[in-house]
């Protein structure tokens, strides 16, 4: 497998301070007060004590994220060694575990005369109804400053086509289909569910999420997401994200998040380290949550509308990783969700997606976050900082 790299704004940058809702970037205290403390002010951090306790949870993420190659690498040698898997057989991907309508769309993009509109018409008429056509109980929500407020639309049902129009703008190249079957949804639940219940070690997905499981230190990689990645996400991406690296994306993190009651309820809007996202509803039983979706990363939020889209069990939405997004709380149950952030080093090689610069390269472990090695970039290679 080629070598994979982080890039060192990784142990800087894009610092989740979930108290106060609000992404940082830290390289000292001095910056970091020049540049925060009148918004930590503004969000109720206004005692030294609590700017304190913020900088002190910022140098513990720093340092996890400096450990996180060790540390990853033995949870997955630990979890090899002494997990006992329920379901054996959700760890090697079959077809049988797809939709039927998924694999439709594959077959239709492996062949002579694929094209996008030709690949639209099957998202429309049978991989579910594209973004556009489902807002008959659409929910609008408008950013403004730091918070999402949620605005109900009360002329939803007496005007579908402005509801429609309005989507279409708001969240472009946002694609809901069917991914799996039911079937394998509950299976693959329940295998997390044991898993989550085992004595074996267990890292956090990332900053946002408290709950949830790295797929590849559990054994999913190399025999599931991979080939999924490879045999049957890359020939859509390749006709519906080209232009962003969707015909050339070469690795992954891949890893699930768990939303319950008395654990996490929803997720801040945020952009993902990918060049394109799957994320799929596995269930179980809940109500509301729904996913919405704003501008692009670079929109600033005063002239950011966001709209609500319904996630339904089974189904997967693809967006570009740069396109700003979050998740409403839920009200009741649990859910589950499988998030693949697929990655194409000949994208990211040139523009860090995360710091927007071009990226200094960090030895990392497995494939990182996606970055390779050019020919002309390898005096930008430092050490691991574990």
């Amino acid at each position: 497998m080629e070598r994979f790299y982080t890039c060192n704004c990784y142990f800087r940058d894009n610092i989740f301070l979930e108290e106060y809702k609000l992404h940082v970037r830290f390289v000292s205290e001095s910056q970091f007060r020049d540049d925060y403390q009148n918004i930590l002010r503004s969000l109720g951090c206004v005692s030294e004590s609590q700017f304190r306790d913020v900088i002190g949870k910022i140098h513990a993420e720093i340092e996890r994220r400096q450990n996180y190659k060790l540390k990853s690498a033995e949870r997955a040698a630990t979890i090899k060694e002494i997990y006992k898997p329920l379901h054996q057989h959700v760890y090697h991907l079959q077809e049988s575990f797809l939709a039927p309508e998924l694999l439709q769309m594959v077959k239709h993009c492996a062949s002579t005369d694929a094209t996008v509109e030709g690949l639209m018409k099957l998202i429309q008429t049978e991989a579910g109804e594209l973004l556009l056509y489902s807002c008959s109980n659409l929910n609008r929500l408008t950013i403004k400053s730091w918070e999402i407020n949620h605005i109900n639309n009360n002329n939803n049902n007496n005007n579908n086509n402005k509801n429609l129009f309005t989507l279409y703008f708001a969240a472009p190249r946002v694609f809901r289909f069917p991914v799996f079957r039911k079937e394998f949804c509950n299976d693959l639940i329940e295998e997390l569910e044991h898993f989550e219940q085992s004595d074996a070690p267990k890292g956090r997905p990332n900053t946002m999420n408290n709950y949830g499981i790295l797929l590849n230190e559990l054994g999913f990689d190399e025999s599931f997401i991979t080939p999924l990645r490879e045999v049957y996400l890359r020939p859509l991406t390749a006709l519906l994200y080209s232009d962003c690296g969707g015909s050339c994306l070469d690795s992954h993190k891949a890893f699930v998040v768990k939303y319950a009651m008395r654990e996490d309820l929803e997720l801040c809007y945020h952009y993902d380290n990918a060049e394109v996202t799957l994320n799929v509803s596995l269930g179980k039983d809940f109500t509301e949550g729904n996913l919405f979706f704003g501008g692009m990363r670079q929109v600033p939020l005063s002239e950011t509308e966001c709209v609500e889209v319904e996630h339904h069990v089974t189904e997967g939405l693809l967006h570009r990783g740069q396109h700003m997004h979050g998740a409403l709380p839920i009200s009741s149950g649990t859910r589950w969700n499988l998030i693949i952030w697929m990655r194409a080093s000949r994208e990211r090689n040139k523009l860090c997606p995360m710091c927007g610069k071009r990226p200094t390269l960090v030895e990392s472990y497995g494939f990182s976050d996606g970055f390779t090695m050019d020919p002309d970039t390898s005096r930008n290679v430092s050490c691991s900082l574990t």
